[in-house]
């Protein structure tokens, strides 16, 4: 059976160098680089030494000896020999052959391989083995790219693979389970606030079984090819090999590391599925959709391009507009998507996506991207329920919120990104913490007792520090307020990834001091509820044999959590959405892999389109109506409508509607406006699709009516000059 095994491995014809992040070959370095001393910066800087020519491992003896220089000291130490190297062939041969010795015809070449799925956790734990762990914690699960420790060294979440320090050794294994050609190889070291361990130069294997290896070789000097790796913990540096091999199993072996440090790695793996004629391995799970959609990333001009095809392709449900620029000067495009597109029809409620806040989280802008042209397609084909979501819902798509960031990590790669690369916008600004804190105020006002009497416990101005000329307010930040006073939003959803969790308001803990504290709002329950009708129609959310991304399971609490009890964020947009406007935000964490290979969004999206309809769908839960005048019947804008129990009020619209959020239950609602008598009825939330009809009629103040008729210079009428004498009477 293993012959039929090794039969399946060949070269391939590919690149003819390896490059590091740099560009650097890696032709002709045949020995380990020069270890490194810790410095005194945070993050010390290395670069691996080609060692003088002629000193090649490649050698009939049983050991090779390699020399090492550290601090002027020359130290030797022996090292095993590799077994079974892969004999050499000419470049580009018609036909190859197997370490085992048989013939295998050379697939075409392709112009890159995707990640094999280490980042993405497609791999599972079990096809990832090492020499030796310090500790659990740091065992070979947890050797994958980005991959984030928690915030204790030591627990069991730690940032990397490390060997223990003993190792002579060390290595870190990948087991594809099926024939796959291996293409390339991503580093990065420890993720550690305390500690910095990478490794600065490492050598590659591969095998059929596990037992007998064979090297990766240069083609012009036929040594083991020594690859560089990284000079600080977290910039991922890519290593092309010189010739892609066939293999099931690939190992590196690190050769030298930070001096002081350990040998410590997260990597990926590029490697292209290959045929397997024989059906000896299970196959693969294919990464597919069955919605013939543009499954790409999409920079900004083809972003704008895509958008304007929808928008031509679907003219009568579809509006491109722009809330304002970045930065740089690159607009913020907006979707609408409506049955009447450009306005805002009395008691159709108003639904925004936002994704692209943070520029290197990549997919939640094409999950965007997607949604509007499923949404365009399925509304042309006559779909009933999407039909019935344009019809009675006004819905806005903004996928790039921070476009000059995306820019910047999209030109890095989606592997090569790192963890922070391209989240920030082109001033440095997070945008995510630049909205204004209207918490504190709020939380002041209510240990005072001020509140709702004195200050109101929704629609908080700005502070007057955030409005100055020379505030640190971001040119995104201040187009997306601005969206939010425009339009009388009820639903928001915005799109993050590094995670695989929903989180809701509050974002800020109410101790000033504490990182993370349980803080719920007024209405927890409605909140609690949207995150979880997103977490649970999310596929990916929802498997059972998923494992934690980082350093939380959060699939323990049903996969939602408190923001405020995650870690705090004062100036986060749920809660400015909340307390600023009658906006009802949530954050869904779409991902582990922030940027995803273009390979996977087919399976993204499938794991997200259900919980993208669904979450929309919410908006019709609760109570709506419209606020009239009685005499007039005209809508009364701005009007307050209170829930009993609830400490939050909304408002109503400019021509009288409002929408309230609410859970089954019976409820009693006031409406109040200025001049207006205020009215009080009972309401109820069936468990069935909503939302239930709850209006309201107000009658006017006598002063409200006196007020208007002097104004209009008409005479008072004899009952109003009756009443009026009467108050003034009780008055004196």
């Amino acid at each position: 059976m293993w012959g039929l095994l090794l039969a399946l491995a060949a070269f391939a014809p590919a690149v003819d160098v390896g490059l590091g992040a740099s560009g650097a070959s890696v032709l002709g370095l045949a020995l380990p680089a020069t270890t490194e001393a810790r410095g005194s910066t945070p993050a010390p800087q290395s670069s691996p030494v080609q060692p003088p020519a002629g000193k090649d491992n490649e050698t009939s003896e049983p050991h090779v000896r390699i020399r090492i220089v550290k601090k002027k000291k020359v130290i030797t130490k022996k090292r095993k020999k590799l077994t079974s190297p892969r004999p050499l062939v000419t470049a580009r041969p018609p036909v190859t052959t197997t370490p085992a010795g048989a013939p295998h015809l050379p697939e075409a070449a392709e112009p890159g391989c995707p990640p094999l799925g280490l980042e993405s956790l497609r791999l599972s734990d079990s096809q990832l083995q090492a020499s030796s762990s310090q500790s659990f914690g740091l065992g070979p699960h947890r050797g994958r790219l980005n991959i984030q420790s928690g915030l204790e060294d030591g627990d069991l979440y730690d940032g990397a693979w490390c060997a223990e320090q003993q190792d002579a050794e060390p290595w870190f294994q990948v087991d594809a389970r099926h024939p796959t050609r291996f293409s390339g190889i991503i580093t990065q070291g420890r993720n550690s606030i305390w500690r910095y361990d990478w490794v600065t130069s490492y050598k590659v294997q591969f095998s059929n079984d596990s037992q007998t290896w064979w090297g990766s070789r240069n083609r012009s000097s036929g040594m083991d090819v020594v690859f560089p790796a990284n000079s600080d913990p977290e910039t991922p540096v890519l290593n092309l090999l010189p010739e892609p091999q066939v293999a099931r199993f690939i190992r590196l072996l690190p050769q030298t590391w930070l001096q002081g440090g350990a040998s410590c790695l997260r990597a990926e793996i590029l490697a292209c599925p290959v045929s397997d004629p024989n059906d000896l391995f299970p196959k693969a799970p294919a990464l597919a959709s069955s919605d013939p959609l543009d499954f790409r990333h999409h920079d900004y001009k083809a972003m704008r391009k895509l958008m304007k095809q929808v928008n031509e392709k679907c003219p009568n449900i579809t509006r491109v507009y722009s809330i304002g620029k970045s930065h740089q000067g690159l607009k913020l495009y907006v979707m609408e998507m409506s049955d009447q597109p450009g306005e805002h029809e009395l008691g159709e409620p108003e639904v925004r996506y936002v994704a692209g806040m943070h520029g290197n989280e990549a997919l939640g802008r094409e999950l965007l991207l997607l949604l509007m042209q499923f949404l365009c397609r399925e509304y042309l084909r006559g779909d009933p329920r999407v039909t019935r979501l344009l019809t009675e819902t006004r819905i806005h798509l903004l996928p790039s919120m921070n476009p000059d960031g995306y820019e910047t990590a999209f030109r890095r790669g989606s592997e090569l990104v790192g963890w922070a690369e391209g989240r920030w916008n082109h001033q440095g600004i997070d945008l995510n913490h630049n909205f204004a804190d209207l918490n504190t105020p709020l939380w002041e006002a209510e240990d005072d007792g001020l509140v709702p009497d004195t200050v109101p416990n929704h629609h908080l101005p700005l502070p007057t520090y955030y409005t100055l000329p020379n505030a640190t307010v971001a040119p995104e930040t201040r187009a997306v307020i601005e969206w939010m006073q425009r339009i009388p939003f009820v639903l928001s959803a915005n799109l993050h990834g590094g995670e695989l969790v929903v989180s809701y308001p509050f974002d800020m803990t109410r101790t000033p001091w504490a990182a993370r504290e349980l803080t719920p709002t007024p209405d927890d329950a409605v909140f609690r509820w949207l995150s979880t009708v997103y977490a649970g129609t999310n596929q990916a959310m929802q498997d059972p044999d998923r494992r934690p991304c980082h350093s939380q399971d959060f699939s323990l609490h049903g996969n939602i959590i408190n923001g405020a009890d995650w870690h705090t964020v004062p100036g986060s947009m749920n809660d400015f959405s909340y307390l600023h406007t009658n906006c009802f935000e949530i954050t869904v964490e779409l991902s582990c892999d922030k940027f995803p290979h273009e390979s996977e969004l087919p399976q993204e999206w499938e794991n997200n389109k259900e919980a993208l309809l669904t979450y929309l769908e919410q908006v019709r839960m609760g109570i709506t109506g419209v606020v009239r005048d009685k005499d007039t019947e005209l809508g009364i804008a701005d009007a307050v409508i209170a829930v009993e129990g609830i400490n939050h009020d909304v408002t109503t619209a400019w021509g009288g509607d409002y929408w309230r959020l609410l859970t089954p239950g019976d409820y009693k609602v006031t409406a109040s406006a200025e001049g207006y008598h205020p009215a009080t009825r009972n309401c109820r939330v069936p468990f069935e699709e909503g939302p239930v009809p709850c209006n309201f009629h107000l009658t006017k103040t006598p002063k409200q009516r006196l007020r208007e008729l002097l104004a209009a210079g008409a005479k008072v009428p004899p009952d109003l000059r009756r009443r009026l004498e009467r108050l003034r009477g009780k008055k004196n």
